[in-house]
């Protein structure tokens, strides 16, 4: 088994759709990025990937790149999936933490954890995703959103290892 974590911040603005664990969210602002800037799923990504020992979103979505400009994140995680599953690892466990001090996310609690369930090929009780705040305070809370992630990675083959 493998233990990864992810962490992502993105800034609030106007003119943006709000995109978060997969869901859109009724918000009066969005998140800037190059793809939808889904900050949960970024985190998530990166927790995979680092479990996995593959490096980090950034290298292998650089926002540089035109392709990606606008793209779901979940279309990066389906990706994402398939190279973990290609090297014989499957997903046991994902917590992710939106800390956001607006707008309120509980009530679209239970759809992220069934959209991500799905793109991270397991049932909806092996995701957990919680919101909370800053109660006001840092730059996060009133100017953005950000996510962690931890995720736990079960390695369906063993590799011989040479030391």
């Amino acid at each position: 088994m493998r233990i990864g974590h992810g962490y992502d911040v993105h800034r609030l603005v106007p003119d943006r759709k709000l995109v978060l664990c997969g869901v859109e969210i009724p918000c009066e602002k969005g998140l800037l990025g190059h793809s939808d800037a889904d900050v949960a799923v970024h985190a998530l990504m990166d927790a995979l990937l680092g479990a996995a020992v593959l490096g980090d979103i950034g290298r292998l979505f650089p926002d540089t790149d035109p392709g990606f400009s606008g793209i779901s994140s979940l279309t990066l995680l389906d990706s994402v999936m398939e190279l973990l599953l290609s090297r014989g690892f499957s997903v046991g466990n994902a917590d992710i933490t939106v800390v956001a001090q607006w707008p309120k996310l509980s009530g679209y609690i239970d759809e992220m954890r069934s959209v991500l369930a799905r793109h991270l090929r397991v049932s909806p009780d092996r995701v957990n995703v919680k919101a909370t705040t800053e109660e006001g305070l840092g730059q996060v809370s009133t100017q953005g959103i950000a996510a962690h992630a931890v995720v736990l990675l079960e390695e369906k083959r063993n590799k011989a290892v040479n030391l």
